[in-house]
C-alpha cells in the first residue's frame, strides 16, 4: 500500500537559510502573508509556509511533502531525509517503550508520568497524525487529540501514573527530592508496562528517558524487577524519539484533564504554569478553604506557596 504523503512539516533553520527560503517563496509566486510571531510567511494553493521568529519552520497542506524533497531540502537545508529516516535510522523501527513526564513545573495540579510501547507499525501513521513532543502543541485540544489516536492505536500498550498533589507532597516530603520522586515515577511506569509484555509485539528491545538527573543511576536504581529486564537508555532531548513523544502526549492529557476536574471542582479557571495568574487564584482558594486546600491542589515546596501566603520569598 502506497504511503499517504505527509501534510505537515517542521523544522529549525539558521539565519541564513530563512533568507535563502523566503527568496524562494518570492520567486515561486507565494502570496505572503501576516501571522503572528512570525517571521515571514506565504500562502500558494493550499500550501502554507511559516518561518516563526523562534527559528521555526511550519510547512503545511496539500504539497508539503514535494516541497520539502524537491525545494526545501535541496536548495536550503542541503541535505535529503524525508523518506529516508529508517534508512539514516533504523532504530527508528525498533519496538521500544518511551518514557515521559507532565506537570513537573506546574503549580496547580498532578506530575503525570506515561510510557508508551511502539513498534515499526505505528511510526508512519503517528507521523502523519503530526504526532510530536507536547511541549511543542500549544492546544489542549490537540493534545487531546493526539492522546486519542495513541490510545486507538491497534497493538500500543500504555501506562499513564499520575501522582495527585496530595501524594505527591506526602512522597516530596518522603524523598525530599523531586527527581528522585520522578525517577520512581519512571520506574513504576515501565514495571507497569513489562508486566503486560506479552502484549507486546515483537518485545521491546530498550526504553528510553530523558535524562533529568545529574546522574543515570538515579533512575535505574529505582527500577523494579520487571524493569531490570530491559535496557533503560537515558538522554538528553530525548522527546525528539516518536516513543517518548508520544508518551509526553498521554502525560500532558493526563495533567490537563486533572486541571480541568480542579476547575470545575472549584467553579473556577485552574490555571497551569507559575504565573501571577496563579499567585491570585491561590490567594483565592486559600480565602475561600484555607490554607490546606493548597495541599489538595498544589506542589506546595514552590517557592509559589510563600508567594500566596505573603511571606518574603
Amino acid at each position: 500500500m502506497t504511503a499517504k504523503p505527509i501534510t505537515i512539516y517542521t523544522c529549525k533553520l539558521q539565519s541564513g537559510q530563512a533568507d535563502k527560503l523566503q527568496d524562494v517563496l518570492e520567486k515561486q509566486g507565494f502570496e505572503s502573508r501576516e501571522v503572528p510571531y512570525a517571521a515571514f510567511a506565504g500562502k500558494k494553493d493550499k500550501l502554507n509556509v511559516v518561518f516563526y521568529t523562534s527559528g521555526k519552520l511550519v510547512i503545511q497542506g496539500k504539497g508539503t511533502q514535494e516541497f520539502v524533497q524537491f525545494v526545501l531540502e535541496p536548495d536550503i537545508l542541503g541535505e535529503v531525509k524525508l523518506g529516508y529516516e529508517n534508512v539514516l535510522d533504523p532504530s527508528r523501527l525498533d519496538p521500544r517503550i518511551g518514557i515521559d513526564e507532565s506537570g513537573k513545573g506546574d503549580y496547580f495540579g498532578a506530575l503525570c508520568i506515561a510510557g508508551v510501547y511502539i513498534n515499526k507499525d505505528m511510526v508512519e501513521p503517528w507521523e502523519q497524525a503530526g504526532l510530536m513532543d507536547s511541549k511543542r502543541v500549544s492546544s489542549d485540544k490537540r493534545i487531546a487529540a493526539l492522546a486519542d489516536v495513541i490510545r486507538r492505536t491497534k497493538g500500543c500498550i500504555y501506562s499513564v501514573v499520575p501522582i495527585g498533589p496530595e501524594a505527591y507532597n506526602r512522597l516530596n516530603t518522603k524523598m525530599k527530592s523531586v527527581n528522585t520522586m520522578l525517577a520512581w515515577g519512571h520506574a513504576r511506569v515501565i514495571e507497569n508496562l513489562m508486566q503486560r509484555k506479552d502484549l507486546m509485539q515483537p518485545p521491546p528491545v530498550r526504553a528510553i528517558s530523558d535524562q533529568f538527573a545529574r546522574s543515570k543511576s538515579t533512575i535505574s536504581n529505582a527500577l523494579m524487577a520487571s524493569g531490570r529486564e530491559i535496557e533503560l537508555v537515558q538522554r538528553h532531548k530525548a522527546e525528539s524519539d516518536l516513543a517518548v513523544a508520544a508518551a509526553s502526549i498521554l502525560a500532558r492529557d493526563a495533567f490537563v484533564q486533572g486541571i480541568d476536574q480542579l476547575s470545575q471542582r472549584f467553579h473556577m479557571e485552574i490555571p497551569k504554569g507559575a504565573s501571577q495568574r496563579v499567585i491570585d487564584v491561590g490567594k483565592c482558594l486559600v480565602e475561600a478553604h484555607g490554607k490546606s486546600i493548597l495541599n489538595e491542589t498544589s506542589k506546595i515546596h514552590f517557592k509559589t506557596t510563600r508567594k500566596i501566603m505573603g511571606e518574603d520569598v
